[in-house]
């Protein structure tokens, strides 16, 4: 694959995400393996090929097809993409999106099934929307990430926890397309972060062991921890991945920073050889960019 160099980072965010969700997705739900796994391989709760994604992926690319699409964030646009990937393969989906897409089909407007799913489970602080933000990242300038991705979040998760974990990371995703550093943007998201508990957990990530849960904080700080403590992409994702559990999340959302900040380029062969879907996920990734050239510049 032919990289140009304006493109490495933002190739590296979309692409990275998805090899993260390809990795993990045999290991979710499943114990930390015994046996370090390090390539794509078939299997996993749905018995996916291997080099082949999960929900978070579709998502993903449902919210960049609507930014290209509406040149902005578009709340009705990005629910009716997001609802027809769930229609397509509804058993891929986590329980509190699965559970406000069904509202949706049924006629529930989405502002009154958000809020509806969020008292029927007794809270909505999963991390179905903290991996699909990463492409504001590409799109947006880290200020501006940060509230759009809370503002992704709030379309199907109630819960404000889960839209401050989404901006915290997707805002790092950001400032590292741009060219900067981890640390510094990792400082600058903690600076922006006006939640509580999200701040602790995530701004003080190596005081904490990662857990590869479901819920959105816990989730977010293992990508952030495996992130954080790698010297390579490579590294990593297979850090993330490895931990079991929720794997493919928090791989798609380490794979999502550890790629905006080392880029495409760094992204082994054999991984990218077997992703189901590169070409299009490598497209994605730069018209985002060309669009927000245009939109920002």
């Amino acid at each position: 694959m032919r990289f140009i160099r304006e493109y490495i980072h933002p190739r590296g965010l979309l692409a990275g995400l998805a090899i993260g969700d390809a990795l993990g997705a045999p290991l979710e739900g499943s114990p930390q393996p015994e046996a370090w796994l390090t390539n794509m391989r078939p299997g996993g709760r749905h018995f996916r090929t291997a080099g082949q994604y999960t929900d978070d992926t579709l998502q993903a690319c449902a919210v960049a097809k609507s930014l290209l699409a509406c040149r902005d964030f578009n709340p009705s646009d990005l629910v009716q993409r997001l609802l027809c990937g769930y229609m397509e393969r509804p058993e891929w989906y986590g329980p509190t999106s699965s559970a406000f897409f069904n509202l949706v089909r049924s006629g529930t407007l989405p502002q009154r099934a958000a809020l509806l799913v969020h008292r029927r489970n007794h809270g909505s602080r999963t991390n179905g929307s903290v991996m699909r933000g990463f492409p504001i990242a590409i799109f947006y300038p880290a200020d501006v990430a940060y509230e759009i991705s809370r503002s992704c979040s709030q379309l199907t998760h109630f819960d404000p926890v889960a839209g401050h974990c989404s901006a915290w990371l997707t805002m790092m995703a950001s400032d590292m397309c741009r060219g900067v550093s981890r640390s510094l943007a990792f400082i600058h998201a903690r600076s922006l972060c006006r939640n509580e508990e999200v701040l602790s957990v995530l701004g003080n990530y190596k005081q904490l062991r990662p857990e590869p849960s479901l819920d959105a904080v816990e989730c977010s700080h293992a990508a952030l921890f495996c992130f954080m403590n790698a010297h390579t992409l490579e590294n990593a994702i297979l850090s993330a991945v490895n931990l079991g559990g929720d794997a493919d999340t928090i791989g798609a959302c380490c794979g999502a920073l550890a790629g905006s900040y080392w880029g495409i380029d760094t992204v082994p062969e054999r991984w990218i050889r077997v992703l189901d879907g590169v070409n299009e996920i490598v497209q994605l990734a730069d018209a985002l960019w060309q669009v927000r050239k245009d939109k920002f510049n």
